[in-house]
């Protein structure tokens, strides 16, 4: 067992994560800012699904659950270093797994001051009290978005990521390279996780198969960007929690194999490691709707759109060194899993199946 802090606790990751470390018997302490990114109702209902009671929850204070005796939550933001100072020297951390973060490509086109914000500052503060309050492993969110402008197919951990196309990408690869400056001149072992198109029950409203099944039940059309010509390694969530969970019980260590003169970006001499976690079995956005027209058993309106800024066209994980060094990959069908989110949402909107007849 474990005390784990993990930030980003009441989004869609968080929430997951939380709830599974709780139930294998680890001491969680969950942060989140509750930003109003999207409707906080949503962020509310995961934290009680957690027992933490809406009405407790105050600035800055801890609330602790009425569901899992080792839960606690506070509202509190990572940018706000101050308060994590008091956190860390109350805490004695084995293990942060940092996901807070404000999200989304297409948004931060237009909000590049809120990235830095939460992205950069955020993170930065993370890893000082890391540093000052050492802690055996810090596990924290990348992104696929990282691998850009890369056409080479499938995305490795190894290869370059120099031509991010977002700011929102640009942000998570600077926090692979701050995680590795502070692994290597402070020894503190820090692994980042680069999540392929996440997934499932409670998800984020802003994503695909949230917008999908929304416009679609209400009889509204859905946007195909790229004229459809897209395709995404979807991941189910629940495999997401299994390889975070797998990941943080195994800090890097330093690794004395390491060749400088054949350097990979996937490897150092320091207690560092990158991981990608995806399907590995990109799905044409077409296929996906497809999929998704079956388990609702209604057609979609499609309203064809072209690429956004700051989108890509493929995203497919190699996963190969996630197998090699934890003998785990993601097996989730695309299927099961859209099955799964369709039973959650009509669940938690309370719709009725003869609702969804045209």
């Amino acid at each position: 067992m474990s005390k784990v802090l993990v930030t980003g606790a009441a989004g869609f990751i968080g929430y997951h994560l939380c709830k599974s470390l709780l139930e294998r018997g680890d001491e969680v302490i969950g942060l989140d800012n509750i930003s109003g990114y999207y409707d906080i109702s949503l962020k509310l209902d995961r934290l009680a699904e957690l027992g933490i009671d809406q009405h407790q929850i105050n600035e800055g204070g801890k609330s602790l659950s009425k569901i899992f005796p080792r839960f606690s939550f506070t509202k509190a933001d990572i940018k706000e270093i101050n308060y994590l100072k008091k956190l860390f020297s109350q805490e004695s951390f084995d293990i942060v797994v940092n996901l807070a973060a404000q999200a989304g490509v297409r948004y931060s086109v237009e909000n590049p001051q809120v990235y830095v914000d939460a992205n950069i500052q955020g993170f930065i503060n993370i890893l000082q009290m890391c540093r000052k309050y050492p802690v055996q492993h810090l596990v924290y969110a990348s992104s696929s978005s990282v691998y850009g402008a890369n056409t080479k197919m499938p995305f490795s951990v190894n290869d370059n990521v120099d031509h991010p196309l977002s700011l929102y990408a640009a942000t998570k690869k600077s926090n692979e390279l701050m995680a590795h400056s502070y692994s290597h001149l402070f020894d503190i072992p820090t692994t980042g996780l680069r999540f392929f198109t996440v997934y499932g029950p409670w998800g984020r409203p802003d994503m695909a198969l949230f917008l999908f099944v929304k416009a679609m039940v209400n009889g509204e059309s859905i946007k195909v960007f790229n004229n459809g010509e897209m395709s995404r390694d979807f991941t189910y969530v629940d495999d997401i929690i299994k390889g975070i969970s797998k990941v943080m019980d195994c800090p890097p260590t330093e690794s004395g194999t390491w060749d400088s003169n054949s350097l990979k970006p996937g490897h150092s001499k320091a207690p560092y490691a990158i991981y990608n976690i995806g399907k590995n079995r990109p799905v044409k956005l077409v296929d996906f709707i497809d999929a998704l027209e079956n388990e609702l058993g209604r057609k979609a309106k499609k309203d064809y759109l072209p690429m956004q800024a700051g989108d890509v066209p493929v995203t497919y994980a190699d996963v190969d060194s996630l197998i090699k060094n934890f003998d785990y990959k993601p097996s989730t069908s695309l299927s099961d899993g859209i099955r799964e989110f369709v039973k959650w949402y009509k669940d938690y909107y309370q719709i009725d199946n003869l609702k969804l007849q045209d």
